[in-house]
């Protein structure tokens, strides 16, 4: 027979006898707590799933967001071109205006038909087939006659919003009808804003700026 005189006797016995171990912790022990390994482990098992799941439908929302994006951002460059396209109509229509208040007489508005002639009938091999396609493709190009009632030209270019950008093509573009003309060119931009980098050219007399004004109000 066993005898057990200290805590280190019963610790050896159970230790030799792992059923009486079983045995008595399903005394000491009650059920919800002998099951708890078990529904500690469902737990776990419930919950990766749901991490995974989850995990899915986070992929798909941003996947989604990312598609958002994209058709906001489409839907925002298409608004772009017809307000651009709109304000070129505008300006186009008022080309007679827009000489008159630079002190010019209009005489024509230049097509694309008649710029593309001025390239064919000049040396253009130092030019980049972008500069001349820029050329051809001018917003607008007037034909006038200055104070002296000599001829001149202005090159502008027409945006939304104007940038250095257009600045710098009205410059170009003037430039180019310059030399192959021999008139003089006026560069000139117009727009319903003018962007903080275009205000140097304007403000130091490099470019002129004719401002929809009308048009930003009805905009606004």
């Amino acid at each position: 027979m066993t005898t057990i005189n200290s805590i280190e006797d019963l610790i050896r016995i159970l230790d030799d006898n792992p059923e009486w171990l079983e045995a008595l912790r399903s005394r000491l022990m009650t059920r919800e707590v002998l099951e708890l390994p078990g529904i500690l482990a469902d737990f776990i098992e419930n919950a990766n799933r749901r991490f995974d799941a989850l995990e899915v439908r986070m992929d798909r929302v941003e996947s989604g967001v990312e598609e958002t994006k994209s058709e906001i951002q489409g839907i925002r460059n298409d608004m772009g071109f017809l307000k651009a396209g709109h304000a070129r109509n505008i300006v186009v229509e008022e080309a007679y205006i827009i000489a008159e208040e630079m002190g010019l007489q209009h005489l024509e508005n230049l097509n694309r038909e008649q710029l593309s002639r001025l390239v064919r009938e000049n040396d253009t091999s130092d030019l980049s087939t972008g500069a001349l396609r820029s050329f051809r493709r001018a917003d607008l190009v007037i034909r006038a006659l200055d104070g002296n009632e000599q001829p001149c030209y202005v090159a502008m270019e027409i945006s939304f919003t104007v940038d250095d950008r257009d600045t710098r093509r009205a410059i170009r573009n003037a430039q180019l009808l310059t030399r192959f003309t021999g008139i003089a060119a006026i560069p000139a931009v117009s727009g319903v804003y003018l962007d903080d980098r275009a205000k140097p050219y304007v403000e130091s007399g490099e470019v002129s700026y004719y401002e929809l004004e009308a048009y930003r109000m009805e905009v606004e």
